[in-house]
């Protein structure tokens, strides 16, 4: 599930890099290596901006023009995915858990889902993911992201053929664009960044989260990520919420030029 690297700290991200790539990691890894998910659930305090860094929160893109993102580019709440095509969990978690989110939370206007491409098995994990960015350049990239994490899917490779099957079961309307835009510059550069992003903040499996500033790793139970979503929509809206005005102090009494206190405006005359 995880392939180690040399991580690349950005500034103002080191303390960020090592509570997502080890902290996180640690607490909410699978219990096995051949469990189907995560049977462990992260604990989300109660206190909502427990566990909440700036420094994460500010990955936010909330670009209403970015392809691979789903949802209110102003939603309180932004879930960050860091995944790959060939990941076994990230699927787990695209067929079991991401729908309920959607409907939950996206179709109401709390959530807005940015995709990142962390491809980390491969060359065909490479090739998946700048797939998957041509798709979105066509607007069906959520499209080819469920045919791609369909049960079965990852079994039959992300080949050439393949991909250009996943494509069409996709309905991305220009195939030859697509197969240059695959293969092109934009694609790659587009994926290094995101893949360079992961690394820079610490991930080093796949999938992992960051909700509002808070990292989660692993294909974790839903309850987690409601609950984690809930939570960074209440700090939202306690954000907003205009604060109380301070009562009205009586006026204190000035002085005279001779130092003689003078009654204030409210003084009995």
């Amino acid at each position: 599930m995880s392939r180690s690297k040399p991580i690349a700290v950005v500034s103002g991200v080191a303390v960020a890099a090592v509570l997502l790539g080890v902290v996180s990691y640690t607490a909410t890894k699978p219990a096995s290596p051949g469990a189907a998910g995560s049977s462990s659930v992260a604990e989300v305090s109660a206190d909502p901006s427990a566990g909440v860094y700036a420094e994460l929160e500010a990955y936010a893109r909330r670009d209403a023009s970015d392809k691979l993102a789903l949802g209110r580019a102003d939603a309180p709440v932004v879930l960050i995915e860091y995944a790959d095509f060939k990941c076994g969990y990230c699927g787990k978690f695209a067929r079991d858990t991401e729908p309920v989110l959607i409907e939950k939370y996206v179709d109401n206007g709390t959530l807005r889902i940015e995709w990142r491409n962390f491809p980390i098995f491969g060359e065909e994990s490479e090739a998946v993911a700048r797939a998957s960015w041509a798709a979105g350049q066509q607007g069906r990239f959520w499209e080819f992201h469920k045919a791609a994490y369909a049960e079965g899917a990852k079994e039959k490779g992300f080949g050439k053929d393949r991909i250009a099957a996943l494509a069409k079961e996709a309905g991305v309307p220009d195939a030859a664009r697509f197969a240059k835009d695959s293969e092109g510059a934009a694609a790659r550069a587009a994926v290094s960044a995101d893949q360079e992003q992961g690394y820079s903040l610490g991930a080093t499996s796949t999938p992992s989260f960051l909700i509002n500033g808070r990292p989660i790793a692993g294909a974790q139970p839903l309850e987690t990520f409601t609950e984690t979503i809930e939570a960074a929509a209440k700090a939202a809206k306690s954000a907003k919420a205009p604060k109380a005005p301070k009562p009205s102090e009586p006026a204190e009494p000035s002085e005279s030029a001779d130092g003689a206190a003078k009654p204030g405006p409210d003084a009995a005359r």
